[in-house]
Order: structure tokens, then C-alpha cells, then sequence
């Protein structure tokens, strides 16, 4: 274990935040994912729920400060509806480390998928929302 790092954060996530370089996105998605088929690189967090993880990833991730959307959900399919909840409780972990971030936006089911594969990486979780996936894009770490 490491001291200052949330035990949620296996080794090989970990290692994959720190490979990451400005502007690669990581895709946290739900357990309903099709995350081989879209990933290139594809980290299992069976059990975990996003909402716990976007507080664990954050305090060691810096979200992309230029552009306007460094948070992506999928929009819902017509005739589905989304559950408010699940994106409050995103954006509640996000505020408790990024709180300027800009609003989560939503893509299209297949520009989503799309937009999965070109991702640096996909960490299937145990997420059970409907719509629950999100994308992250890395921004620069900021010398202190």
C-alpha cells in the first residue's frame, strides 16, 4: 500500500494515470460496456462503483484545463431517460477536486463508442447505472 493514494487505485491503474500524457482520455465505464471490444488497453475495477473512483483518480489527475469539455457521458438513446443521480454523484466527486471544471457533456451512443476507442484506456468497473460510462481527458499537471 501507499501512503496518500486511495487504496481503489490498483497498481496497474495507477501505472496507466501516470503513462498518460495531455490530452489522452481515460473512460471509466459501466459494468454493461463493451470495453474489449472498444478498448486498446482495458484495466478491470470489478465491484467498484465510478462515482468512488473519480474520487480516488482525481487527487493524482489533473482534468484538462483547455478545453470545454474535460468530462463526457453518453446521451441517452430516444425513448430512454437518464437518471439524474448517477451525474450528480459524478460531478459531486469531481467538486471535491476540480470544482472549476466545466459541466459534464453528453455524446450520442455510437460518437460515444467512437470516441472509446480512441481512448488510451478502459477500465471496466461494477457500475450498474444505465448510461453510467465518462470520460476523462488528462490535462498538465501543474508545477507547485
Amino acid at each position: 500500500m501507499l501512503k496518500g493514494i486511495s487504496p481503489l487505485l490498483s497498481p496497474e491503474l495507477l501505472s496507466v494515470l501516470c503513462r498518460m500524457g495531455h490530452g489522452d482520455e481515460l473512460v471509466l465505464a459501466d459494468a454493461h460496456f463493451p470495453g474489449e471490444t472498444m478498448g486498446k488497453r482495458v484495466l478491470r475495477a470489478d465491484g467498484l462503483k465510478i462515482a468512488d473512483l473519480i474520487d480516488a483518480i482525481l487527487p493524482v489527475y489533473e482534468l484538462d484545463g483547455y478545453v470545454d469539455a474535460p468530462l463526457v457521458m453518453m446521451a441517452a438513446v430516444p425513448g430512454d431517460k437518464l437518471d439524474p443521480k448517477v451525474e450528480r454523484a459524478y460531478r459531486a466527486a469531481v467538486d471535491r477536486h476540480a470544482p472549476k471544471t466545466p459541466a459534464i457533456s453528453r455524446l450520442e451512443r455510437f460518437a460515444f463508442y467512437d470516441r472509446a476507442k480512441e481512448a488510451f484506456a478502459v477500465v471496466m468497473t461494477g457500475e450498474t447505472a444505465k448510461y453510467g460510462n465518462i470520460i476523462l481527458k488528462k490535462g498538465v499537471t501543474p508545477v507547485k
